[in-house]
């Protein structure tokens, strides 16, 4: 009995032991994957100052130099510029694809899960889905402003339609590609159909979800540059505009490195929450 303790102890040592040592080895390769980003941000900004401030290969009326971009961001930041500030037209973008991506994902979602669980639900809304999937988002815009007149109905309806089809698309198919022999196994140990979907089925599916979550905001980034250059009064898309008209290079890039910055941090963080959901997958 004497002997037990100890080798309780010993045993918890060495699990610690090992804890220890999988934690070192993930952070040593968080720390090798931080210095390879590291490295390539540093070699593409080096090369973009290469050819425009020192060899001038690209003229700055053609490709701003990092330079010029960084006193923009500083001249844009506490100077009104199109009618608001840096970080005001960010807001105005961001709560525009925020609002529309939300609603898309929420409608988006559970209409693919129940498209691919329910059949009769499949078949009448699927041909309908198959005739609008192929329209790109932006070719509705003429119709939306006559909808909606130019405004931000109009923006949030093509944003909408931009976040929507990916959403739907991988809920749907997260639900087909489960396998039939589960399904069975859980109808024979008597489990009801609303305890199957939400119980195995939605686990599931949750990857093939998240998966479209990215695709959505990706899409929705890319449409409202060109929903609020068509009709918008703020935001990035409509300050990239007025820079056109005014030949402000480096204004322009300013924009699209926002977008892209912003975009990214949404992407990382959708990120986060599928780890949380599904600890199961370690491709990350």
């Amino acid at each position: 009995m004497d002997k037990v303790p100890g080798e309780v102890r010993k045993m918890l040592t060495d699990c610690n032991g090992i804890e220890k040592e999988k934690h070192m080895m993930q952070f040593k390769e968080l720390i090798r994957k931080s210095w390879l980003s590291m490295i390539s941000v540093v070699v593409f900004l080096l090369s973009w100052h290469l050819v425009t401030d020192v060899t001038h290969l690209i003229g700055p009326n053609l490709l701003p130099s990092p330079l010029q971009v960084v006193e923009s961001a500083l001249k844009w930041t506490f100077n009104p510029i199109a009618g608001s500030t840096m970080f005001g037209h960010l807001f105005v973008s961001l709560k525009l694809v925020v609002f529309s991506f939300s609603v898309a994902v929420a409608i988006g979602v559970p209409l693919g899960i129940f498209m691919g669980w329910f059949r009769i639900l499949d078949r009448l809304l699927n041909p309908i889905f198959q005739i609008i999937r192929p329209i790109p988002p932006l070719a509705w815009i003429p119709l939306a402003i006559v909808w909606f007149g130019i405004g931000i109905s109009s923006k949030i309806f093509v944003i909408f339609l931009a976040s929507f089809v990916p959403s739907l698309i991988n809920a749907y198919t997260g639900v087909k590609t489960i396998e039939p022999l589960m399904l069975d196994v859980a109808k024979t140990f008597g489990l009801k159909p609303i305890n199957i979907l939400l119980k195995i089925v939605v686990p599931h599916s949750l990857p093939y979800i998240f998966a479209g979550i990215r695709l959505s905001l990706i899409s929705s980034w890319m449409c409202l540059v060109a929903a609020e250059m068509v009709a918008s009064m703020a935001g990035l898309g409509y300050s990239m505009q007025m820079a056109r008209r005014t030949m402000d290079p480096p204004i322009i890039m300013l924009a699209m490195i926002l977008i892209g910055l912003t975009g990214m941090v949404m992407i990382k963080l959708a990120e986060r929450i599928e780890r949380k959901l599904c600890p199961w997958l370690m491709k990350r």
